[in-house]
Formats: C-alpha cells, sequence, structure tokens
C-alpha cells in the first residue's frame, strides 16, 4: 500500500523539482515536486509536508523531473520572505563542512524567527489633523498636545491616552470628530538609517593611521582579515567607527555587523553607537524579545537594517550586503558555541567574510594565540594601538604574594589588598575586586561524612547562593533549597560552604569596611539588559564604592573613578587546566590584563593587585612586567613543540551512554573505526572529566592533527562509517575550548 496520496503518483514526463532543506539535523535537501503554477526561485522560503506535519525550509536547488519515485508537493512558496542569498546559502554550507554539523542544523541558525517569514502584523495608529473643534475641553486639548502631527510618528490610542492621562473614550471622540485621523501600519517599524557624516572624537595621530588602513580595507571591496590590537582603553572603538562610517560611505546600501561577547547591550554602548551614527543599531541576543527578533531579522533580510550588534548568532541573520564584520574582544571564550550546533564565532566571521568578499576586523587588547599567529605570519593584517589617548596611562600592576602576605583566618583578602582599598575609600575613588566564581561557595561538603553536594545524575559540585538560600548547579541548571540535614548521612546542621564566591567575598568587604556601598556584579544580579544598566550606571555615577564582580565586569566597561582593581584569586583559571586545558595559561593572562585595565582608563593613575599563590607562573609575571609579546611567544613555542593549534588541528569527540558499560563499550567501537591516516594522532577514549553529565556517562577523546590534515572531513568519514546504538550520541567538536 502506497504511502502517497493517488495524485502523487502522476509522473508526468516533465515537471519542475525543488530541493528543499529543512531546519533539522539531516545532512542534504529533500526533493519536492512544483505545482504547474508555482513559480519558485532558489533561496525562496517554503512549507512543505514532513510526516503528518508542515515544515519551513529553503529551496536549495532546482531541477527537472520525472523522478525515479512519487514525490509530494511544495505546500507554499512565503512570498512575504526575503530570498535568502547565495552568500548565505554557501555560508551554510562550508559552516556545515567545518564543524561536521548537518546542514539542516546550521540552517536552523538562520531560522532563529519564523514569524519574520511572514508579512509584518500591523496595528492601527492615530495623527493629528487640521480640523478645528467647536469645543475644546482640558482632556481634549492635552491629547492633541500630546498627538503626533503626521502618519508616519503615529501612536496607538491606548498609547495616546496613556501619556495624556485620559480614558481612551477622549481619543475615540477626537477620531469621531475628525481631529484625529487613523491608518494602518505594520508594527515592524523600519530602524532609523545611519548618518557616515556625523563626526566622532578627534583622533589621535595613532588612531588616525589605524582608522586609515581600515578605511583602506573597506573601500578594497575585498576580503580583508584585520587584526586591531590594541591596549586596554586605546580608543579601539573609535577606531572602527572609523570603517563602519567609510562602508556606509563606500555603499549607501551596505549592512554592517559587530559582534560582541556579551549577550545585551549595555545602555553606554548602545549610546556610543547612537550618537556616533545618528540612529540606535538593531541589536541581535537571546535576551530579545520574540517581537524584537523578528523585527531585526525581517529588517536585515530586506537590507534596512544597516547597523546590527549582537552575539555571536547574529552571524546567520540574513543579510543581503555584508560588508563589514567587527569581531570585539575576538579572544572571548564566548564566542564559542558548545550546545547544538558546536561553532567557534570569531572563526565563522572569518570565514563569512571571505565568503562575501568583505572586512572582518578582530578586534582585542589580548588576541587570541590563533589570531596572533596569523598576524605574524602576514595572513592578517596586523594594526597595533600602543597608548591610551590622552592623560590615560596604564595601570600600574602589583604582586600580593599569598604565602607571604597571607589574608586572615577565614578571610580572603590579603593585608596588602585591604589597605588599598582602604585608601580608595579615604580617597573618595572607586574599586573593584575581582572574582570569576557566582554566589557565596562554589562547593558544599559536609563536616560529618565528607559529602559533596553534587546535582543529581551529574558529576558537577552544587554552588550556594546564601542570598537565596538555593544550592545551584551552574551546568545544568539543576537548582534546590540548602538542605538543614545531609543528604547522605543525615547529619543536623552539618553542611558548610567551601571557597569563596563572590557573595561571601562581599560578606568580607561589608564587615571590614562599615558604611562603604558594596555591589555584587554578576550573572546572578545583572540578569537582564535592566539590571545590568541599572549596575553600570550607579558605578558611573559613584553610587557604589567597591564593585565585587565575576567576569562580566571585566569586559569593555569604562569607570572614570575606578583607580583599584583587585583579582582576588588570580590562579583560579590555572587551577587544574594544565595538562588538559591547552589555553589554560593564556586564558588566565587574557582575563587578568582586561580586568586591570579597567582601573586608571581617565585622567587618574590606577593600579591593579594580583592575589595569587604562584608569583612565578609565566602568565602572573608576564602581567608584572606588561610583557604581552614574551608571554605570548612562550605560549606559540610550547604549543609548536607539541603540534597544537596555531600549530597544529584538534578536535575532540564526547560518546555518551545511559550507563558506563555501555558508553565504554560505544567508544571502543569509535576508537577501533578509526581512518588511517599520516599526521593525525588519537589521545583516549577516557571518561571526560564531568563523566556523568544530565544522567549520561561521558567518554572524551582528542584527536590532534598536523596543519595540512583536513580534519573535519577526517572526523565526518570516521563517523559515517561507525554504527551505533541509538541510544548512543556522539558529538564532534572542532577546536575545542571546553575540555570538561
Amino acid at each position: 500500500m502506497s504511502l502517497f496520496p493517488e495524485t502523487e503518483f502522476q509522473l508526468g514526463p516533465e515537471y519542475q523539482i525543488a530541493s528543499v532543506l529543512l531546519p533539522m539535523p539531516l545532512p542534504e535537501a529533500f526533493d519536492y515536486r512544483l505545482h504547474e503554477d508555482m513559480k519558485v526561485e532558489v533561496g525562496a522560503f517554503v512549507t512543505v509536508p514532513l510526516g503528518a506535519r508542515s515544515v519551513t525550509g529553503v529551496v536549495w536547488g532546482l531541477k527537472q523531473g520525472p523522478s525515479k519515485r512519487p514525490l509530494k508537493y511544495v505546500e507554499e512558496v512565503l512570498e512575504a520572505a526575503p530570498l535568502m542569498p547565495q552568500v548565505t546559502r554557501d555560508f551554510v554550507e562550508r559552516s556545515s563542512k567545518y564543524t561536521c554539523t548537518p546542514m539542516g542544523n546550521m540552517l536552523a541558525m538562520c531560522l532563529r524567527s519564523r514569524d519574520a517569514l511572514l508579512p509584518s502584523p500591523t496595528e492601527t495608529y492615530v495623527y493629528r489633523t487640521k480640523s478645528e473643534l467647536p469645543r475644546i475641553t482640558p482632556a481634549r486639548q492635552k491629547v492633541l498636545d500630546i498627538a503626533p502631527q503626521s502618519a508616519d510618528q503615529g501612536m496607538t490610542a491606548a498609547e495616546l491616552a496613556r501619556q495624556a492621562d485620559v480614558s481612551t473614550g477622549v481619543v475615540k471622540g477626537l477620531v469621531d470628530s475628525g481631529a484625529l485621523a487613523q491608518h494602518e501600519a505594520p508594527i515592524d517599524k523600519p530602524f532609523g538609517k545611519p548618518n557616515s557624516e556625523l563626526k566622532g572624537f578627534d583622533l589621535t595621530d595613532e588612531q588616525q593611521a589605524g582608522a586609515d588602513a581600515l578605511c583602506e580595507a573597506v573601500r578594497s571591496k575585498e576580503f580583508k582579515p584585520i587584526l586591531l590590537d590594541g591596549v586596554t582603553g586605546s580608543g579601539k572603538t573609535e577606531v572602527y567607527f572609523e570603517a563602519i562610517a567609510e562602508a556606509l560611505r563606500t555603499e549607501p546600501d551596505a549592512q554592517i555587523l559587530v559582534l560582541l561577547p556579551e549577550i545585551a547591550l549595555t545602555q553606554a554602548v548602545r549610546e556610543r553607537f547612537e550618537n556616533r551614527f545618528g540612529a540606535a543599531p538593531a541589536e541581535w541576543h537571546s535576551n530579545a524579545t520574540q517581537k524584537e527578533r523578528r523585527r531585526v531579522w525581517r529588517e536585515v533580510g530586506a537590507g534596512r537594517a544597516q547597523i546590527v550588534v549582537g552575539a555571536r548568532s547574529a552571524l546567520f541573520l540574513p543579510f543581503q550586503n555584508l560588508r563589514l564584520i567587527i569581531v570585539d574582544e575576538e579572544h572571548d571564550g564566548s564566542y564559542k558555541q558548545d550546545e547544538g550546533a558546536v561553532y567557534q564565532g570569531r572563526d565563522l566571521s572569518v570565514m563569512r567574510a571571505h565568503l562575501g568578499s568583505a572586512t572582518v576586523v578582530l578586534a582585542s587588547a589580548t588576541p587570541s594565540l590563533e589570531t596572533l599567529a596569523n598576524a605574524y605570519q602576514g595572513r592578517y593584517q596586523h594594526i597595533k594601538l600602543l597608548a591610551r589617548p590622552g592623560a590615560a596611562v596604564l595601570p600600574e600592576i602589583l604582586l600580593a604574594d599569598m604565602k607571604e602576605n597571607p589574608p586572615a583566618k577565614d578571610c580572603w583578602l590579603s593585608p596588602l589588598l585591604v589597605d588599598a582599598l582602604e585608601q580608595n575609600l579615604d580617597a573618595g575613588e572607586q574599586s573593584l575586586l575581582y572574582l570569576n566564581r557566582r554566589g557565596y561557595a562554589p562547593l558544599v561538603i559536609c563536616k560529618g561524612c565528607g559529602e559533596r553536594l553534587k546535582a543529581p545524575d551529574t558529576e558537577s559540585w552544587l554552588t550556594e547562593h546564601r542570598y537565596t538560600g538555593m544550592l545551584v548547579c551552574h551546568l545544568t541548571g539543576f537548582s534546590m533549597k540548602k538542605p538543614v540535614n545531609c543528604p547522605h548521612c543525615g547529619a543536623a546542621d552539618s553542611l558548610m560552604g567551601v571557597g569563596p564566591g563572590v557573595e561571601r567575598l562581599a560578606e568580607e568587604v561589608r564587615g571590614l569596611f562599615q558604611g562603604a556601598r558594596v555591589e555584587v556584579f554578576s550573572s546572578d544580579t545583572a540578569r537582564n539588559p535592566e539590571e545590568l544598566n541599572g549596575i553600570i550606571s550607579r558605578m558611573e555615577q559613584g553610587e557604589v564604592d567597591i564593585l565585587i564582580g565575576t567576569q562580566i565586569a571585566a569586559k569593555g566597561h569604562n569607570f572614570p573613578n575606578l583607580t583599584l582593581v583587585g583579582a582576588v584569586d588570580a590562579d583560579s583559571g590555572l587551577k587544574g587546566g594544565q595538562g588538559s586545558d591547552l589555553r589554560a595559561g593564556e586564558r588566565t593572562f587574557q582575563l587578568l590584563s582586561q580586568v586591570s585595565g579597567r582601573a586608571g582608563r581617565a585622567d587618574k593613575p590606577g593600579r591593579a593587585i594580583i592575589q595569587t599563590y604562584a608569583p612565578d607562573s609565566p602568565s602572573i609575571q608576564a602581567l608584572l612586567a606588561n610583557d604581552r609579546d614574551w608571554f605570548m611567544e612562550l605560549e606559540m613555542k610550547s604549543r609548536e613543540e607539541l603540534g597544537f593549534p596555531p600549530f597544529g588541528r584538534l578536535a575532540a569527540v564526547v560518546i555518551s551512554a545511559e550507563n558506563s558499560l555501555a558508553a565504554d563499550d560505544a567508544a571502543a567501537t569509535f576508537v577501533r573505526g578509526a581512518p588511517n591516516a599520516d599526521g593525525v594522532d588519537i589521545w583516549g577514549p577516557a571518561p571526560a572529566p564531568i563523566a556523568v553529565l544530565r544522567g549520561r556517562h561521558r567518554r572524551r577523546m582528542l584527536i590532534r592533527a598536523n596543519r595540512n590534515v583536513d580534519l573535519s572531513a577526517y572526523l565526518s568519514a570516521w563517523r559515517e562509517r561507525i554504527k551505533l546504538s541509538s541510544s548512543v550520541r556522539v558529538s564532534l567538536d572542532i577546536e575545542p575550548y571546553s575540555f570538561m
């Protein structure tokens, strides 16, 4: 018996077939038949049947039938949606091959707002006419004073009534009398057109030289990868603003993408763009509402959103003429996505620019080793900004050796740092204490039996959050109330937090400095853009004396009165990292450099105090000497000897199963099926550092290859030839950043 309706067996001699790629974990497009009167182009969005449901996909190709098998019909062409450009389709295919991700999964990244494929919803707006009223009441006058003067500026009746503080009946009466007119308009309004001729800040000679080089690259309309390498506070943003302006001058319909490591724009960043270009940028990040995402996706696809600022996923928006990509803080680990479609946003930015013959600017004060190597070898143009403009100078770096200068019992601040905080408070200046651990304590242990509390079905410790009384797993999101008795042995009041988090540090600081205005800055206290902007605003306005922050406080903020930074546990990035995480030293140096650079960015000199038990480690010594190049050379030599990136290729394979024995068997089967190839080393399998996650047992392998090996193709061929149980999952990660 056929699965298809009888009409679908009518295989005429000639008919058109659309190959449709669906946003699902599928490696290729599926064929569908077109109705005779259906007009479709490659890149069109269509709905097609898949089983019992309809799915939206993209026409990946067109060909003539007949087919060797009966085909289902394309149901509908979404004519309101823009065509997916050829360069975007190329990007989906290329990124799929590079990351060993099914093409359908990469397409799903491009379809993050399905509502945007439909026409914009409309709403009724009101605006003032020239009609005169015989009788004007005070309520009516309030409405008329506020009402927009043209249809372009219209607002809804409810919004107008709310602003005038009158009932909607008053507005309706004005509409009935002809004093207000109504019109239907799309809810999703276009973004303001940026003005490339507005003047920015006066640039120093060094900044101007950098800006001129970027503008020349933009004018070339060719693929140009550039490293903008500037110390903290050197004005990298103002320099790349000149490149944005040049892109808009060179091509009036040019689109520019600025990637930032934080998911939400701060008000200060938004204002910088608006002041420089006369219009707010389009924002794309996971905190945006569905309505906001729908508007951005549609306006980008129509070519009307010209400056887009967003997180890594903004790369997959349907740009029509993307001429410039800027990856700010390109070294930041948040550009790596570790779940779903696994990719490195910085690397895919370079790929996207190459496919579109665009300029890509990688900006950082502490560039990644991979980017620096490309610059040293001449693959990337290298622009350096070595000085802060004006009177601002780099902060003085001091070490607090915790073995020689230990803190008081049950405390975490050394006497040297305590004295510096007191001096800063007396001077009326602000301080920042950096500790990259959320909550009160990163580990909860039972004093009776020694049990370490973990999330269910996971080898991940629970973090104590004393403000809320909760124990939280930051890996899986599991949370529970802190129990009174130990869940393992039942002992009462035996659970204690071990180690400091930012909440515990705040408790210590408040005890030391009575009356000081102390605030915690972490993803727990800045859970949305409003809370984030609130903390930053209070800091900028001098309402905070001591800010205690995690990594979120180290990124891009400019607090004029901040003159002291204390890195409370500078060694945390090295603990448990050496020997397993090849980037541990590099990441430690980058983070400490970034957080130290928050001090003294205005005309007041700053200093940073680094608390460490390992003062002789290369990353700490390089920071103390302000010698980044020495540290990077040392790291490069070490990587080169081992054949690690950027001098070799690296990939991770994680195999997970429902029990330990199944994971061991699947991992052994997978390794036995590895293709033979010169220049490839396979290490493992072994239990992953987090051996159980969400109830699944994990086994891990690292694959190292020489630079001339196509590691992506090797892994894809390997996975294709191995048949494992459907309950076993295989995850491939090209150039891994997480080693857990």
